[in-house]
């Protein structure tokens, strides 16, 4: 480290090449015939576990230390030269990952789709019947752009190496869902968003709520990325599954589509599909290709939990998970998790190669999931901890609230409904009515003399209005029909009260989240507090005006206050406010001592399915554990006799997975040992006769839990401890 020092490397007889010279010493050559510069292993190994837990620190930034280190002036050809010597390193290290997934019979095209996640799909015999058997979610994320060199001047770089992973989509598999359904974004509305419409058409507020279900004409132009970002599936243990690339365009439905058809092969039925425009999305899946498949298969799209907040109350009575049997305390936006960190990673590929993009994504990934599978016993153990304790909570709760407002199980049900038949009922106003509100609104201009200086082009559109609606004789001014549309004129504008009000809560919520999200600059963090400063001004001037107009109608709705809108975490509540024609204040669901006992109910019984279902993939786990320490030994006394040198490979690479199975064993036994549980402990089964590639059939058969069993079971035990304790 001091400095530099000159050695010789001694070639052995068989070496033709200088890099197998350098190779058998330690080192990796640069290029691959003649190198003038090579890497130690070790660096190379060290920069891939820093990268690993860093990804900003990419090549230049290694080149850089390196050549500090070195006391050597850094030049880019340096930085070239080393991302030459990783490519080579990563290629070795997945050539011999290859081999040893081929002698463990691991290579089959569907494997690690079946096994990346044990909790999930590590499906036994005999286990408890859930509600859903997979929970997956799917979303698209752009920060992983990659430029088109061309915009900016430069030669494009030539590179045929193709993804080492199967964890990409092909792009024809892919394209063959480009123009499968009409996207149902291109009907959106031009007009401002109205919360209630004719289901007929087919729009949802939802759709016009959400950046990536917008029209695709309304976006910017993607001409400048050849990649504008990735398309991802993870399961609720945070697993990336699936990925495909978005070419020149935003999160079109061929992404999802293509995704969804992937996952209905492997997994089968009763799944269940988290995305946070899932409400739309199911329209456009089931009049896809694959409608009838998804259909036939039981699967379920749901919105996830934080984008759910965001949607119409209706959606959220029939598309977020608090209210969806089965889902337990699934929040569905395991995508936002892993976004948060492959955000980093973006650096590092706005101006990478396709290869490069692909092979940092992919080692991105695989890093994810190998620290997913070390804290998915803490994972378990949280979910656990926390469903147990609400059931504690929430039980003592509901108890007291039951008894003070007379109610039951069966009255909470029946609150839900109720609701849901009622904003079902809500339609936007026919076209005739909104015309006919606008010429009262210009019969009262003209009654008060507003526009004096306008009079005669008011009574020209006072006569075009009589014709379009076909009024023969004027409207009297205080006459019945003038009443009744005056009165539905300020219903409209309590409404568009209402509207703004909405939207500047919403953005209000959206810059708070961005203003705490890591990796925001400071310059960007103090326009967003500037901005909320001004926001906190607009909420309040709105909040005014709605006041002024739930005042004016007969009869007064609800005042709002500013320690309300504060305190609104779930922005459906403001579709009770637009309960205009029909005053339903004094409805049993609309109360709001029954309406948060009804939330408690609905929270109390996620929480049970919760604990049941993390009972089951506990012992799915602890059967993981077991089968995989079994099968890898038996691997490698094989290849001790075979292949020495690749049964010490795999013997070394196991070693850290066997200290993680530890961990996992003993937090798994500190689960079953809580008080309550009631989950089947000890080893299970997987359904005989699995497939080679991962796939699991549909018969069941039963579990052997004889004397042998049991043997077996605290002999592996015993092993597992053994390993800590050395």
């Amino acid at each position: 480290m001091s400095g530099r020092h000159r050695t010789s490397l001694s070639p052995s007889p068989q070496h033709i090449y200088p890099n197998e010279t350098l190779i058998c010493h330690g080192y990796l050559g640069c290029s691959p015939v003649f190198p003038s510069v090579a890497i130690s292993i070790r660096t190379l190994a060290v920069f891939r576990q820093q990268h690993r837990t860093c990804p900003r620190f990419g090549i230049q930034a290694q080149a850089k230390a390196l050549c500090h280190l070195h006391h050597v002036p850094y030049r880019p050809n340096l930085a070239m030269q080393l991302s030459n010597a990783f490519d080579a390193y990563l290629d070795i290290l997945d050539r011999v990952d290859r081999r040893l997934q081929h002698e463990l019979g691991r290579d089959g095209p569907n494997w690690r789709l079946q096994n990346e996640c044990p909790a999930c799909f590590y499906k036994l015999q005999n286990e408890p019947e859930l509600d859903f058997s997979w929970l997956v979610s799917i979303d698209g994320n752009n920060s992983l752009k990659r430029w088109n060199p061309t915009v900016y001047g430069a030669v494009p770089r030539e590179d045929s190496r193709l993804p080492r992973s199967d964890l990409w989509l092909p792009p024809d598999e892919v394209d063959k869902f480009a123009g499968n359904v009409h996207d149902a974004r291109v009907e959106s509305v031009d007009e401002p968003s109205e919360e209630w419409i004719d289901e007929d058409s087919g729009v949802s507020s939802c759709t016009t709520r959400w950046r990536n279900a917008s029209p695709e004409q309304r976006k910017k132009m993607f001409a400048i990325f050849d990649q504008s970002g990735i398309f991802i599936s993870c399961c609720r243990h945070r697993f990336v599954l699936l990925g495909c690339d978005m070419v020149k365009s935003g999160e079109l439905m061929k992404y999802p589509l293509a995704i969804v058809n992937k996952l209905l092969s492997v997994y089968g039925s009763d799944g269940a599909i988290f995305y946070d425009i899932g409400c739309t999305f199911a329209t456009t899946l089931a009049n896809s290709s694959i409608g009838l498949k998804a259909s036939s298969l039981n699967t379920r799209m749901l919105v996830g939990a934080f984008h759910g907040h965001a949607h119409n109350r209706k959606c959220q009575l029939d598309w977020h998970p608090l209210y969806v049997r089965g889902t337990g305390n699934t929040e569905g936006e395991g995508c936002e998790h892993v976004f948060s960190a492959s955000n980093d990673l973006a650096r590092g590929t706005r101006h990478a190669t396709k290869f490069h993009r692909h092979q940092a994504i992919e080692q991105h990934f695989s890093f994810w999931n190998a620290d997913k599978y070390a804290s998915l016993g803490n994972f378990l153990w949280n979910h656990y901890r926390a469903a147990t304790d609400a059931i504690c909570t929430l039980s003592v709760e509901l108890d007291v609230l039951k008894t003070q407002l007379n109610l039951t199980d069966e009255d909470f049900q029946r609150f839900y409904e109720q609701e849901r038949c009622y904003l079902n009922s809500l339609k936007k106003l026919p076209l005739q009515d909104r015309v006919q509100i606008q010429y009262v609104n210009r019969l009262r201009l003209q009654e008060h003399w507003l526009l004096i200086l306008h009079i005669s082009e008011l009574k020209a559109l006072i006569a075009h209005i009589q014709g379009l609606i076909g009024i023969e004789d004027r409207w009297e001014i205080g006459g019945a029909e003038y009443t009744h549309w005056k009165e539905e004129a300020r219903i409209m504008k309590y409404c568009n009260a209402i509207d703004e009000l909405e939207r500047l809560v919403v953005m209000r919520l959206f810059e708070l989240a961005k203003l705490g999200m890591s990796g925001t600059g400071y310059k960007l963090r103090q326009q967003i507090a500037r901005g909320l400063q001004r926001r906190s001004e607009a909420i309040r001037n709105a909040i005014n005006r709605y006041n002024k107009e739930a005042q004016a109608l007969n009869p007064p709705r609800p005042q709002i206050t500013w320690k309300e809108i504060v305190d609104y975490s779930i922005l459906g509540e403001f579709d009770l406010l637009r309960q205009s024609r029909n005053d339903i204040r004094q409805e049993n669901w609309a109360k709001p001592a029954h309406r948060e006992a009804m939330i408690k109910y609905f929270r109390l019984c996620r929480a049970r399915e919760e604990v049941t279902r993390v009972e089951v993939e506990v012992r799915r786990l602890r059967t993981a554990i077991h089968d995989e320490e079994q099968e890898v030994r038996e691997t490698i006394h094989r290849l001790m006799q075979t292949n020495p040198a690749l049964g010490l490979e795999l013997e070394r690479r196991h070693r850290y997975r066997r200290n993680i199975n530890v961990l996992l064993i003993s937090r798994l036994n500190q689960i079953e040992t809580s008080v309550g549980y009631s989950g089947r402990k000890g080893i299970g089964r997987q359904p005989v006769g699995r497939n080679s590639d991962g796939s699991l059939p549909a018969n069941d058969a039963d579990d052997l839990e004889d004397e042998d069993q049991e043997m077996l079971i605290q002999t592996m035990a015993d092993y597992l401890h053994d390993i800590g304790d050395d």
